[in-house]
């Protein structure tokens, strides 16, 4: 039985992960130009940077994919350090909204998706346009169709107390960011761990506490690719990499302190709401308030980052 799960499980980590990889790909494509237009025309202050690297993450569903962007303008100078703080802020917002569309149970309709999208492939003849909508709702109800598959596998383990005693330590907040930031470095999807904490917690196998510390944990394994992509970049870019570092780190430290009161906010706000609602309103809020208390320090942290990491002259 636990090869039967373990395999099932894979198999849907695979799918979503495919759905996800391509999704961004797709919209990435699909934007074009514009996505880099984007970013140098609306990025000519904090606030603005913030607004065009959340828009810019809900449209491609990747915040890394986002950040990797910044970090190439900033490395062939079109972005200055100080307005790419600010679409990282935005990005780390945008990301959430992944979490939103997962926590609604839209996986029952997860065929529907993939037939309107591969019937818009086959028939899109030499239309990019309409093949590469095709192709979003394709990988949507993909990505939709490995949630649910991961979620059916952990079913039959419901009742096996081994599995229990793993979960429950994830009510530890240490041991539920460790393993949510191995898991996201490992297969380098933030949404993707966040998104098994929000089918867990639909199942009912694990509590508010243990979803929000893996999802924590997953904010600071999704650094891993930000930072691989600052390698034998110039300081500026190398800047972007370590501010990202440094704002989640600060806000999973912050996030650990207050836990208890975190929670019970995330409680009183999401009141009648299911399990993994609860966890996705706590994936949005808790990177909202991190970028709105951060935001403020942000000539802090360009003047502290350009004195560790200075030009050169």
């Amino acid at each position: 039985m636990i090869t039967e799960v373990v395999l099932t499980l894979i198999g849907g980590l695979v799918l979503f992960l495919f759905a996800v990889t391509n999704l961004s790909d797709v919209s990435n494509e699909l934007a074009g130009e514009k996505t880099r237009y984007w970013l140098q025309k609306f990025t000519t202050n904090t606030f603005t940077g913030i607004v065009s690297g959340l828009v810019l993450t809900a449209i491609l569903g990747s915040s890394s994919a986002v950040i990797i962007i910044t970090i190439v303008l900033v490395k062939a100078r079109v972005l200055s350090f100080r307005e790419a703080m600010g679409i990282v802020l935005g990005a780390n917002i945008g990301t959430t909204v992944s979490s939103q569309i997962i926590a609604f149970d839209l996986g029952r309709y997860a065929p529907v998706f993939m037939i309107i999208g591969l019937v818009l492939v086959l028939t899109a003849a030499k239309s990019k346009l309409r093949k590469g909508v095709g192709s979003l709702f394709l990988y949507f109800g993909m990505l939709f169709f490995g949630l649910n598959t991961m979620g059916s596998s952990v079913e039959p383990l419901k009742g096996h107390p081994k599995f229990f005693e793993w979960l429950a330590m994830l009510d530890n907040p240490l041991s539920g960011v460790l393993a949510g930031g191995i898991i996201t470095a490992i297969i380098q999807a933030s949404s993707a761990t966040v998104g098994m904490a929000i089918v867990l917690g639909k199942k009912g196998v694990i509590t508010l506490i243990a979803g929000v510390s893996v999802m924590m944990g997953a904010e600071l394994g999704t650094c891993a690719d930000t930072l691989l992509a600052t390698i034998n970049s110039s300081k500026q870019a190398l800047k972007t990499g370590l501010f990202h570092l440094i704002f989640n780190i600060i806000s999973i430290i912050t996030g650990l302190i207050l836990i208890h009161p975190f929670v019970n906010l995330v409680e009183f706000i999401s009141i009648g709401m299911p399990l993994e609602r609860k966890i996705a309103n706590a994936h949005m809020l808790f990177n909202i308030l991190g970028v709105v208390i951060f935001a403020w320090f942000i000539p802090l942290f360009d003047k502290l980052l350009t004195r560790l990491i200075p030009e050169k002259p």
